[in-house]
């Protein structure tokens, strides 16, 4: 058994190869991965108003927020592949798991499991996120606060995190390990991260890694709004214009709902099952700041983004395209372009850069899984996603995305995802297999 003995033991390339073999995507930018890629080249904006919350001024708070009109005709498409209760299963769930159910459906069928698939034990399973739907309980709370004994039994297994586990699991009949990988807004990135690593020790051959959607009741939104962190407020009557990352009148992140996953897969596994390779993981690190704030540090971000290159064996100069965190927060912002400079010093100048929060807003905990299948999405489809706000750079030295798209030729890829309490993550991920 290979055993890492620290930084300079471990590289992605002395392990069994991870790559992707499929991909899904639903959310209010897009329904399905081959939308979600007109909706990146045309730099569309998912943004709106979010029913509900509104700011101190009487403003309705804007977002992009996912409707549930719709779902179960496109659920049942996929039906077939599935367990004969998957429908039910997927009418007494809440939004977040039919999401995460139809971006794995697609993602499933991508990959031909529903028609080559391995033993089921072979087949692994990584959710990203924790507390990811708070509204449930707040919504059951302010319904049965007088009345709690009338509370749905069923209520004591679907709000954990752990329900979209079981759901997906009895859907897809996945009987390998499984977990939930919590991060805060880093949680994509890590699930990746560790679906890989389940791949890289022979643990699994296949791995579903799910970004779910976030259901945020109004006292999450409120706690963003009042830490400073939330953005918006002189866009009221735009809502298209609010997110804006590296832009100078950026105000803070935007809150985006979607859904996306992966089928990371070993290489033999994919070669075996004759499956198309779409991009190789070619590596990845997550360290911690330690501290507890929601502070970022340009120290935590340079050690990751140059630990992830150390795990893939190559040098700043390799990278062509960094998907950046990008949140349009100004410290967030400023500190995420100042440690890219650290690290990759003047071929910042040439490697291209964007942030698919400005089209999207901000998905936290599935923030990493979208900015992965965009990053593939943009790699396969040889272009350039736009950021149609950036209108006055906060700094001039990136060679940043245009406000149109552009064509490219994009190979090595670099996705930042950052999260509150010091996480920070980098995955670099390959055109192609490897």
């Amino acid at each position: 058994m290979r055993i890492s003995s620290g930084r300079a033991g471990y590289r992605f390339a002395d392990y069994r190869p991870v790559t992707v073999t499929g991909m899904g995507f639903l959310g209010a930018a897009a329904s399905g991965a081959e939308a979600f890629k007109q909706f990146l080249y045309d730099g569309g904006s998912a943004m709106g108003y979010l029913q509900g919350p509104v700011y101190t001024d009487g403003q309705p708070l804007i977002g992009a927020a996912l409707k549930e009109d719709g779902l179960l005709e496109n659920f049942l498409q996929y039906e077939g592949d599935l367990c004969r209760g998957a429908r039910r299963l997927f009418r007494i769930s809440g939004l977040s798991v039919k999401a995460s159910a139809l971006a794995a459906a697609e993602a499933w069928q991508q990959a031909k499991l529903n028609i080559r698939k391995p033993e089921s034990q072979r087949i692994g399973l990584i959710l990203a996120g924790s507390n990811i739907s708070p509204a449930v309980s707040y919504a059951a709370m302010a319904q049965y606060r007088e009345q709690p004994e009338l509370l749905h039994p069923r209520y004591a297994l679907n709000y954990m995190d752990t329900y979209q586990l079981g759901v997906l699991s009895e859907m897809f009949a996945i009987h390998g390990e499984a977990a939930t990988a919590g991060g805060a807004s880093a949680s994509g990135n890590t699930a990746v991260l560790r679906a890989a690593q389940l791949i890289q020790l022979g643990i699994a051959d296949i791995c579903m890694v799910i970004g779910p959607l976030a259901e945020l009741s109004p006292l999450e939104l409120q706690a963003f709004l009042n830490i400073g962190a939330y953005g918006g407020r002189s866009f009221h009557d735009n809502p298209s214009a609010a997110c804006r990352p590296f832009d100078s009148s950026h105000e803070g992140f935007i809150f985006g709902q979607a859904s996306a996953c992966l089928i990371l897969e070993g290489a033999d596994s994919a070669a075996a099952r004759e499956a198309e390779v779409l991009a190789t993981i070619a590596g990845g690190a997550v360290t911690l700041d330690g501290h507890s704030l929601s502070d970022p540090s340009e120290d935590g971000q340079v050690r990751t983004m140059e630990l992830a290159l150390h795990t893939a064996g190559l040098a700043p100069d390799d990278i062509d395209y960094i998907n950046a965190h990008g949140t349009s927060t100004p410290l967030g912002d400023l500190t995420e372009l100042s440690s890219i400079s650290q690290v990759f010093g003047s071929h910042v100048r040439h490697l291209r850069l964007n942030s698919t929060k400005a089209l999207t807003g901000h998905c936290l905990y599935a923030a990493g899984v979208v900015e992965a299948v965009a990053t593939i999405i943009q790699q396969q489809g040889k272009f350039l996603h736009p950021l149609p706000n950036l209108e006055n750079p906060v700094s001039r030295e990136p060679y940043y995305a245009s406000r149109r798209a552009e064509q490219a030729s994009l190979v090595c890829g670099l996705s930042n995802s950052y999260g509150f309490g010091g996480i920070n993550t980098g995955i670099i991920i390959r055109k192609g297999a490897s």
